[in-house]
């Protein structure tokens, strides 16, 4: 007979992890290759342990894992075929190209400011940020490397953009989840979100001019024709390889689904490869005299291993280096240990039992917007995905919230405000696990400077508060002032 876990209990695999992690941080250096997955198993096999001992079959632990691992399928195929892009949108010179151009029309003071709004422009379009920071977000990197900004710091900016569309956009997936799950439709969800999205959105954009008007780029002026020049002798750098991202952009905004879109780009970029850059297609492939064979090796070698196209510039060939799906493997391990974990943790019921608490003392609107965001924020590092710290507390909170009179739009509202934007700052996180590996940043490198993921969660937060101070002042008067709360 299956029993309750104690609170305790339920918690101990978790804090046995953070140590693990927090082992991992100070004696490895590179976490994502090994170290963190197998603390995700280890912790997933004490969970384990607890679950039988409470009287949850191994085969219900088995099936939930199963199940859990089937979920993150569709973002494991997408990191995959993000890696076969990233190859094909460099051999053929669609990367290295927006670097020239970008550097020739982005002032290095403005930079960190045009990469957010330039990321957010296109995650909108697109309603992706994987998307978005896989094509437009490598060359934005590629740019702030080249006018010397600290990677994190561009990686943030380039984050907190992405971030955006993939939380306001019509035809992002988790912007359609949240609605669903909170019980309200997709607009009106939408136009709840600008209460909290455009105060944070604006408060990022001033952070990140205010360092780019504070920073010195002098030094790097030099450095930026020197990238120019390199890049315009190893590459043919025509502005017709401008159809490559636009066509994709298209495909995307005509809703066709991610997997075809990504493949349809990544082929597109072994095309224009060969078309375009005839000489990269013989030093990467080694061959010289047969041009199809040639082309073949190349594209292919793009798609599923490393490619390095040399330079005299020792900087410019570290912008020149990608590592196909095979330099995603890592990523998947990592999101596979993390699904384990997740699944054990729910089949025994112990995630439930730890956010049960929470939602019992959550008495008034803050604290209840409050507690939410905190469970998101749970989940998101504990189950590992963006999903489920969606779809989870939305039904946990469902009924809470309709008791407290208010509209279904907050907590959907709430659900993107923490769900969707932490889930980017969790290392072991499908999302943060994936933009680290694309970027080649530390997750816990780039997360200080992703204010817009940082900011919105709080912002939810205090305008929830602030909302509940409104109403004590217009007490007496209509409440239809006040846009949480339901007006019978």
């Amino acid at each position: 007979m299956k029993r309750e876990a104690s609170l305790f209990t339920a918690i101990f695999p978790i804090l046995i992890l953070i140590v693990l992690l927090t082992s991992n941080v100070i004696l490895f250096d590179d976490t994502l290759s090994g170290s963190n997955q197998i603390a995700l198993l280890l912790a997933a096999s004490l969970a384990g342990i607890i679950s039988i001992r409470l009287g949850v079959s191994w085969n219900k632990i088995r099936e939930k894992i199963v199940s859990t691992i089937g979920s993150a399928m569709p973002s494991i195929l997408i990191l995959l075929l993000i890696g076969s892009l990233a190859g094909t949108w460099m051999i053929s010179g669609v990367v290295p190209a927006m670097i020239y151009y970008g550097l020739d029309i982005i002032s290095p003071k403005m930079f960190l400011f045009t990469a957010v709004v330039v990321s957010s422009i296109v995650s909108v379009g697109t309603g992706s940020s994987w998307s978005t920071i896989a094509t437009i977000g490598v060359a934005l990197l590629g740019i702030g490397k080249a006018l010397g900004i600290s990677e994190a710091v561009v990686a943030g900016a380039i984050i907190s953009g992405a971030y955006f569309g993939d939380k306001i956009s019509p035809l992002s997936d988790t912007t359609n989840l949240a609605p669903a799950m909170a019980g309200t439709d997709l607009f009106t969800h939408i136009k709840y979100m600008f209460y909290t999205t455009v105060p944070s959105m604006t408060l990022t954009l001033i952070i990140f001019l205010a360092i780019g008007l504070s920073s010195d780029y002098t030094s790097a002026l030099g450095n930026i024709e020197t990238v120019k020049a390199t890049i315009d002798g190893t590459f043919n750098t025509n502005p017709l390889l401008f159809l490559v991202p636009v066509i994709l952009i298209t495909i995307i905004i005509l809703k066709v689904p991610p997997l075809p879109s990504l493949l349809a780009g990544t082929l597109l970029g072994g095309i224009f490869a060969v078309l375009f850059q005839p000489e990269i297609i013989r030093e990467v492939s080694g061959v010289a005299e047969d041009y199809l064979k040639a082309s073949y090796i190349s594209v292919m070698q793009a798609m599923f291993g490393n490619i390095s196209v040399t330079t005299s510039n020792q900087d410019v060939n570290e912008l020149l280096s990608t590592s196909g799906m095979r330099g995603m493997l890592d990523t998947v391990w990592l999101i596979l240990s993390a699904m384990v974990f997740g699944g054990v943790m729910e089949s025994a019921g112990l995630l439930r039992r730890i956010t049960q608490p929470i939602v019992k003392y959550a008495k008034s609107t803050g604290s209840l917007v409050a507690s939410t965001v905190g469970t998101c924020i749970f989940f998101n590092i504990t189950a590992s995905d963006q999903y489920i710290s969606i779809v989870v507390p939305g039904r946990m909170y469902r009924k809470t919230f309709e008791e407290k009179g208010l509209k279904p739009e907050v907590l959907s509202r709430t659900l993107e405000d923490s769900g969707t934007m932490t889930s980017v700052l969790i290392p072991w996180n499908t999302c943060g696990a994936t933009q680290s590996r694309v970027l080649g940043v530390d997750t816990f490198a780039y997360a200080p400077y992703a204010f817009f993921n940082l900011i919105s969660p709080i912002m939810t937060i205090l305008f929830a508060f602030l909302n509940v101070k409104i109403r004590r002042i217009i007490k007496g008067e209509t409440t239809s002032a006040v846009p949480d709360v339901k007006v019978d």
